[in-house]
Formats: C-alpha cells, structure tokens, sequence
C-alpha cells in the first residue's frame, strides 16, 4: 500500500531552515512546518541527482515493502539511507519522478501511520 508523505518542489532560491544533505549535494526545507508536507529541495550545481529530480515536482510515498514497489518500475535513483531508519528510491512514472520511502523503525514497530508529531492529510493511493 502506499501513503501519501510530501511533495519535493526544486527551487533554486535558498530558504529558511535549510538541511544540506552533503552526500547528494541538495538542501531541503519545508517539510517539518508544512502541514500538507511541502517539501523545498534546492541543489548544488554538481549534485549527484538525475535532472529530472532537480527540475520537476516529485510525489514521495511511503510505502510497506519497497523491494516490490520498484519491480518492473523504471529506478533513476537506487535504493539509499538519506537518513537513519529510512531507505528511498525514486523512479520515473508518465515522465515525473517518484519517490518510495520505507521506514525502518516504523515496520519494525509495526506502525504505518504518519511521523510522531506531525499530523499530514492521509491519502491512500492503489497498487
């Protein structure tokens, strides 16, 4: 099943709050004020990130099992930990980027439900 998490936004204005993910060379923003998960992501020039993601809106949804989401799907970013307790991977769907998470420490708890403390409007999507 997938959830709804955030909307990644690239922009190329620096904004408030800013957490720079070093490895991908990108600053996010947004998120965690956000109450419809709105997330700003702005990158370096040489970031290792596909052009698709750096110029166009991508939906992230969390997903239970991220091995099967991306079976038969076109992969522009292979599974990775941006951060702990999280694996991410984002593919191509009628031409827009897509991005999976999985949580870790939420499957290990058995929980499906949005962040503790961060209430988002829950829409669940069909596979």
């Amino acid at each position: 099943m997938r959830r709804y998490h955030h909307l990644g936004i690239p922009t190329t204005v620096p904004r408030a709050g800013e957490t720079y993910l070093e490895r991908f060379g990108t600053y996010v923003s947004g998120y965690e004020e956000s109450p419809f998960g709105i997330e700003w992501m702005r990158f370096e020039p040489d970031a290792p990130v596909p052009e698709l993601v750096k110029t166009v809106p991508h939906l992230a949804f969390e997903v239970d099992d991220l091995e099967a989401e991306l079976v038969g799907k076109e992969i522009i970013i292979q599974p990775n930990s941006p951060s702990a307790d999280v694996v991410v991977a984002f593919i191509v769907d009628n031409g827009a980027p897509v991005e999976f998470l999985q949580f870790t420490k939420r499957a290990e708890l058995g929980s499906t439900g949005p962040e503790v403390g961060k209430t988002l409007p829950v829409a669940t999507v069909p596979d």
